[in-house]
């Protein structure tokens, strides 16, 4: 930085406006202090402010460590439109399905939206939201789940346990691990830290309810012993001896799906199946609503042409 003739304080080719050197000293000084952050600095910064514990707080922490290892730890003051538009990029380059770009990004959008405003950064770029398709929704028929489930329990007693449970109750992976003693009630189980905020209790059926006997030592909960990488661990590899390890569907959250499908399959409105998803819109329930099909059976008598 310096000045030219005119008393113009000029850097990296940019004239600012004209200045006195006592002024232009002044600006220099201002300016050698500009602060640069990382992703992971800005996260360590404002964790715990903008996300409460628990598993979306995790799932948050793996994003932005995600970009933080795109950008190599990369500090910046000024994040540009290319960078954002480069990370989704990289993600799409890596499987990404739109769908979950648009989850990290949005971790990304609110960290920069909080450095903001606490002065951290100096602009904000544009987050563009990526189309999302619908797609079709994989559930397990019986005989599936029959295979995978006894695979996972030649390998875990307990990880079978958390599948029947899982299937039969659609909670999430992590609201189920999350259980304690306290939450189970009278043939009823209660999820208090869910991904919408809003707690639900749902009734349990028979298998759901053996599915919380823990043998031995008792535990917080009937499924505190375990943690979620272990259990993806063990699904992976009973999966891959059953023949199903080529299919991405067939993650975890297949069971939340194949629950869903279930009760709408089996006659539940759509208004109930929301209420015991837990999900925030009806527009989310309504994915499995074409499974309904006998609510259409009758619609093919009003169309039948009667032949003489």
């Amino acid at each position: 930085m310096k000045l030219d003739d005119d008393n113009r304080l000029w850097k990296d080719g940019i004239s600012f406006t004209s200045f006195s050197s006592q002024t232009a000293d002044y600006a220099l000084s201002k300016l050698s202090k500009v602060e640069a952050f990382s992703i992971s600095d800005l996260f360590s910064l404002y964790k715990d402010i903008l996300w409460d514990d628990g598993n979306h707080k995790y799932n948050v922490s793996s994003f932005l460590g995600e970009l933080d290892e795109i950008l190599l730890g990369e500090r910046f003051s000024v994040l540009d439109q290319d960078t954002v538009d480069g990370l989704i990029g990289k993600l799409r380059e890596r499987g990404n399905s739109n769908a979950t770009i648009n989850r990290k990004m949005a971790a990304l959008s609110k960290l920069l939206r909080k450095a903001y405003k606490m002065g951290n950064i100096h602009n904000l770029p544009e987050f563009r939201r990526q189309k999302e398709r619908a797609g079709r929704i994989r559930f397990l028929e019986r005989e599936e789940e029959d295979r995978l489930f006894s695979a996972v329990r030649s390998r875990s007693e307990d990880c079978y346990r958390l599948c029947i449970f899982l299937v039969d109750t659609g909670c999430r992976l992590g609201e189920a691990i999350g259980l304690i003693w306290n939450d189970v009630h009278d043939h009823r189980v209660s999820f208090w830290i869910t991904k919408s905020g809003r707690s639900r209790t749902v009734p349990l059926t028979a298998r759901a309810r053996e599915a919380l006997i823990v043998g031995g030592v008792r535990a917080k909960g009937p499924f505190s012993m375990l943690n979620q990488p272990n259990f993806r661990a063990i699904w992976n590899d009973a999966k891959a001896e059953i023949g199903l390890g080529t299919d991405l569907q067939v993650v975890p959250h297949i069971l939340r799906h194949t629950c869903a499908s279930r009760l709408v399959q089996g006659g539940i409105d759509i208004r109930r199946v929301q209420m015991w998803l837990g999900h925030q819109t009806l527009q989310m329930t309504m994915r499995y609503a074409h499974l309904a099909t006998n609510d259409l059976d009758s619609c093919v008598g009003v169309l039948e042409r009667r032949i003489a």
